[in-house]
Order: C-alpha cells, then sequence, then structure tokens
C-alpha cells in the first residue's frame, strides 16, 4: 500500500494502516514520538565539547559563562553522526545551545557564533528543520523513562534530558506534551480508518472511530489538567518562558533584525527570524484538526500591531509545519490532500444534506458522534486557555521577583499593558489566536450556518 492509495476502512485493516504510517510518515507507536528513547549523549566522543556544555547547561547560564564557552568551542563537522537518532541528538543539543546562548545574558545575542551556526545549519539541512529550538527538539526528542519498557503515556515516569534552569518545573512543562504526544499513538490510525470508512460510507464503522477519537482527546485534557502538579506559574512565566523565545516579532527584547548565523568564513552569514518552540508546532494537534474538518483562517498569524488589520496571509497553523519533522509534515499533507475538508465533509455530505446512505438511525448517531468530537477538542482547547492565563496572563502583570534581566518577558508586552497585547513564544497575539482557534474548532461541528 502506497500513501496515494486511500486508507482502508475495516478493523481488520488497522495493522495495515499503522504499517504505512511507520514506513512512510515516520509515526511510531507512540505517535509522532520515536519509537525508542531518545538517545542521552552522542555516542563518539569527537562530540563531547557539546555534551559537556550541554549537560552543565543551567549551571553556565546561572553564572553567566555560556557565552564563554560556547566562544571557545571548536568547529565540528557533522560527518561524523552515523544514525538518525545521531542527528535527532545533534539538534537537540545545538538547539537548546542556540537559545542559551541568545537568551542567556543581561542582553538579547544578535549574533549566533560559527560554533553551534555550522554544525546546526548542517543538522538542519538534514532533518528539514529550521535552526532553532523547536517542539521536536524541546519535547519529541529531549524525554527519558523509567525504563525502555515503559508506557510513555505515563507522566510521571518521565523526564526531560535537557532544561534551561534545571528546574522539575521545565521538566514537566515538557513532558506534559511528551505524555500527550504517546496518548495519541493508538488513535492515529483509527482516525484515517474513521476516515477511510466514510469515505466507503460505512456510517456505523465511521461512529465507532468517531467515538475513540472523543474519547482520546478526553485522556490528553486529563494529562493537561496535570500542568499544575509540579509546574509553577511563576517560575515558568519568569524563568523557563523566555529561553523558548524565538527571534520572530522580539525588536522589543532587541533583536530588531533577528539573529545573525555567523559561518565565520570572511562575514559569511544570514540575519534569520524563527518562531520559537510551542506546542503550535504538534502535528498530533494538526491532525486532529485536519481530521475533524476544523478549517482556521490566516487572521490568527499576525503580530499584536497587526492583528486587528485584515491581511492575506499563510495561516499559522499552515506556517508552522515548517518546524515539524519532515515525515510529519508529509503525513499532514497526505490527510488534507486525500480527505479535503475531513471528516466533516464527509458527516455533511451522508448526514445533513438529503441521503440514502444508512438509515436514519445510523445518520442520526454519526451526526451526533462527530459533534461531540468537535466539543471535546474545542474544550481542550480550552483547557489551554486556562493554563494559558494561569501561567502567562496572570503572572505577567506581576512584578518579576527573580534576578536578572527577563528579556523575553519584556518583550511580551509590546504596546503597554493590555492582554491582547501579549505574544506567545511563537510570534502570535497569544489570547486573540487562541480564542479564536477554539471557536473554529466548535464551529466545525455547527451544521446551521
Amino acid at each position: 500500500m502506497s500513501p496515494c492509495e486511500p486508507l482502508p476502512a475495516t478493523k481488520a485493516s488497522h495493522s495495515d494502516v499503522s504499517r504505512v504510517l511507520s514506513d512512510d510518515f515516520g509515526v511510531t507507536s507512540n505517535a509522532f514520538l520515536p519509537e525508542q528513547q531518545p538517545l542521552s549523549r552522542l555516542p563518539d566522543q569527537y562530540y563531547a565539547p557539546w555534551e559537556t556544555i550541554v549537560s552543565s547547561l543551567s549551571s553556565h547560564i546561572q553564572q553567566q559563562t555560556l557565552r564563554q564557552e560556547v566562544d571557545r568551542l571548536p568547529v565540528l563537522s557533522t560527518d561524523r553522526l552515523a544514525s538518525e537518532a545521531e542527528w535527532r541528538r545533534a539538534y537537540v543539543v545545538l538547539g537548546f545551545l542556540t537559545h542559551a546562548y541568545v537568551w542567556g545574558g543581561d542582553v538579547a545575542s544578535e549574533i549566533l557564533p560559527p560554533p553551534i551556526t555550522v554544525p546546526l545549519l548542517s543538522v538542519s539541512r538534514h532533518l528539514s528543520l529550521p535552526p532553532v529550538a523547536t517542539y521536536a527538539a524541546v519535547n519529541l526528542w529531549n524525554f527519558s523513562s523509567v525504563s525502555p519498557t515503559s508506557d510513555l503515556a505515563d507522566l510521571d515516569s518521565l523526564t526531560a534530558l535537557h532544561t534551561f534552569t534545571g528546574t522539575q518545573d521545565e521538566s514537566w512543562f515538557y513532558m506534559v506534551s511528551v505524555a500527550m504526544e504517546a496518548q495519541g499513538g493508538p488513535i492515529i490510525p483509527v482516525m484515517l480508518s474513521a476516515l477511510s470508512a466514510l469515505q466507503h460510507h460505512d456510517l456505523p464503522a465511521a461512529t465507532e472511530a468517531i467515538n475513540e477519537i472523543t474519547s482520546c482527546i478526553h485522556k490528553l485534557g486529563i494529562l493537561l489538567d496535570r500542568m499544575d502538579e509540579r509546574c509553577d506559574p511563576e517560575v515558568f512565566y519568569h524563568q523557563i518562558r523566555p529561553f523558548l523565545a524565538g527571534s520572530k516579532n522580539m525588536a522589543g527584547a532587541g533583536l530588531a533584525n533577528g539573529v545573525f548565523y555567523d559561518e565565520g568564513q570572511d562575514g559569511k552569514g544570514e540575519w534569520r527570524q524563527y518562531r520559537g518552540g510551542s506546542n503550535g508546532q504538534s502535528s498530533l494537534i494538526q491532525l486532529f484538526d485536519l481530521v475533524l474538518g476544523v478549517e482556521h483562517v490566516a487572521q490568527g498569524n499576525a503580530s499584536p500591531d497587526s492583528y486587528s488589520r485584515e491581511k492575506k496571509m499563510e495561516s499559522f497553523h499552515r506556517e508552522v509545519r515548517g518546524y515539524m519533522p519532515e515525515p510529519h509534515r508529509r503525513l499532514l499533507e497526505f490527510v488534507e490532500g486525500r480527505y479535503p475538508g475531513g471528516l466533516r465533509k464527509g458527516v455533511e455530505d451522508l448526514v445533513v444534506t438529503p441521503s440514502t446512505e444508512g438509515n436514519d438511525g445510523e445518520r442520526r448517531e454519526l451526526r451526533k458522534a462527530f459533534t461531540t468530537a468537535t466539543k471535546a477538542l474545542a474544550e481542550f482547547r480550552n483547557k489551554h486557555l486556562q493554563i494559558v492565563t494561569r501561567y502567562i496572563v496572570i503572572p505577567s502583570r506581576k512584578e518579576n521577583k527573580a534576578k536578572g534581566s527577563n528579556l523575553a518577558t519584556a518583550s511580551s508586552r509590546l504596546a503597554g499593558d493590555d492582554d491582547k497585547k501579549l505574544t506567545g513564544t511563537g510570534g502570535t497575539a497569544l489570547l486573540p489566536f487562541l480564542k479564536q482557534s477554539r471557536d473554529e474548532t466548535f464551529r466545525a461541528g455547527d451544521f446551521s450556518r
């Protein structure tokens, strides 16, 4: 079976669907996480200089020695990276070093030095990812578990390999997302089977699959609700969040032109602007949107200063696909191309408009299941909004009691004290964007329009 063929609709086909997902799209039993735990260290001693610094990253940041240590590094070649796991490990290490270098001082560094720039650009080209600390770098490839056989959806068994602050709060923040990714593993074949079932007009099979999707979304919400257990909002906002910022829309923090990636050869290099890592770069959440047929418009892509203007631009959701691992990106593109409009289009065709497919009872159950699923995803986004309020909006109104400058936090309010002007680490107008995404999810289940 190739990714160009429709996926089969029956339960018996789930193993075939899983094989296609693995072979063509890099999806594992842990969803978009790797099947095996990520490397905790590059095995070739040649890369020991990187590993030595990143293993003491928080200490170097606190002592303000990080930049000096990086400046003294040799420019290492990536030619000795021997496997995809090693390329990913290099991306994680260099991503953390990049953000620590830019944000780990009294003022932001506009220049990224050659010891990071040169290998990072090479690794990023290999992985088809931007040269920043993306969601993949801080979450998907940055975890360890108490046992190689542990269920990665077991949040208590997970620990981050690296953090900027050395705090449990930061590790927990990342691991909540890792556990949610793993929780979504079993549902991905179900989602694709639901689409195929509806395409084949098998209403009972589609209804059953959609109900499973709803159940999975509820489980993701339960994991998200655990954020408060070990991540303090003040610690997150004032200590962790600054390091996750990108170089786009960061003029207020001293990065008017972004960051200059210095390649060290007679001034060779380039000014670049990238979004910071955010959960908006999760392929799992975008897959839910595409499968359910949630349509996001472009307005939420705007910066705070331009949010109120009407613009025709690429939506944030589509833009950040470029921050996802390339195989995962291809899965989203495949679903979007193979099943345009997702389940919503199929439900509308079979249930809302006059149809002879199925009996009245089957059509009612299908519509009910779909509406319930969209409401569940919208409520999940509501939970996210509540967390943003506790972890960003409320702390942003309080004085920072931590020592030193908080560069990214200072740039979060680019125009006074209006909460609508708060920006996310991804560079969007935070609250309007999240509310818009939630409302668009609710609308997907409304056939009265």
